[in-house]
């Protein structure tokens, strides 16, 4: 009898979907059952409980092959679910330098915000481990002398700004709504001070978040950073709609601030007609 699954005649010439060998229906009917039973029972049970069932079918599948392929999927989920749990541990353990922040235990460095506002008490240890640049700061030797008064001054960040480096270096992490407000600034600061997985970070939110209303100021960030690779997503994605951003008000501001990156649109532009209709 044909069968519309493990049949060798090509797709077109199959017989309707509703036709299936008997073999193919006891597989079918056997990965049913395991899903609602096995799958489930997994889901609901705990520990060393979690740990016999897995065994238990994969004991089952050594003297029943159909069901094999499905047991060790389901070992594959067993392990993903325990390597994230452990994940979850260690970044729950890590997130304890947060709380030496918030409660200012044991600070030793002050830093200060561009404006006038509060400096914030923080760690040398610290922020010489997650950025080179803080390291050569903090360092003193026979030609350079330390930080004046034990504070160093980050000129181009107001005091939310600093609050998020500092959170986000102690922690490795921030809530997307302090993300989605200093992406830029934050992305700026991470060139500056070369503290690569905050770059990262900010460039994962950028690409995930370009839109027409976002993408020129992701453009003029790149250009700033001498990020190639995020300037490149940008300018392609203006070029791709340009209708809906050339003709802006936000348009006319970002070319009178950057001209050069005005120029590097218009010739985008240009070369992307040209591909097309040599495409033609």
């Amino acid at each position: 009898m044909d069968c519309s699954i493990c049949s060798a005649m090509p797709f077109i010439l199959r017989p309707p979907r509703n036709t299936i060998c008997a073999t193919c229906y006891e597989g079918a009917r056997t990965v049913i059952t395991l899903t609602t039973n096995k799958l489930d029972h997994i889901d609901n049970t705990k520990g060393s409980d979690n740990n016999k069932t897995v065994t238990g079918l994969l004991s089952a599948s050594s003297s029943n092959p159909s069901i094999k392929g499905f047991g060790n999927a389901l070992k594959w989920v067993k392990e993903m679910k325990e390597m994230e749990e452990e994940l979850k541990e260690k970044l729950n353990y890590l997130s304890g330098f947060v709380v030496a922040l918030r409660d200012h235990i044991h600070t030793d460095i002050l830093i200060k915000p561009g404006n006038d506002a509060p400096s914030i008490p923080a760690h040398r240890a610290l922020l010489a481990a997650r950025s080179d640049i803080f390291k050569n700061i903090l360092e003193s030797d026979g030609c350079k002398a330390p930080p004046i008064d034990d504070t160093i001054t980050l000129p181009e960040l107001n005091y939310d700004e600093l609050e998020c480096l500092l959170e986000f270096l102690y922690s490795g992490d921030l809530p997307k709504e302090k993300m989605d407000k200093h992406v830029y600034s934050l992305s700026i600061a991470a060139d500056k001070y070369e503290i690569p997985f905050l770059q990262k970070f900010c460039d994962n939110q950028m690409l995930g978040s370009l839109n027409t209303s976002n993408s020129l100021d992701v453009l003029e960030i790149s250009d700033t950073c001498s990020n190639h690779s995020l300037k490149e997503t940008a300018l392609n994605f203006i070029v791709k709609n340009m209708e809906d951003i050339v003709f802006t008000p936000r348009f006319d501001a970002f070319a009178l601030k950057n001209p050069h990156l005005t120029v590097q649109i218009t010739r985008a532009s240009f070369i992307d007609i040209k591909n097309r209709r040599l495409a033609l």
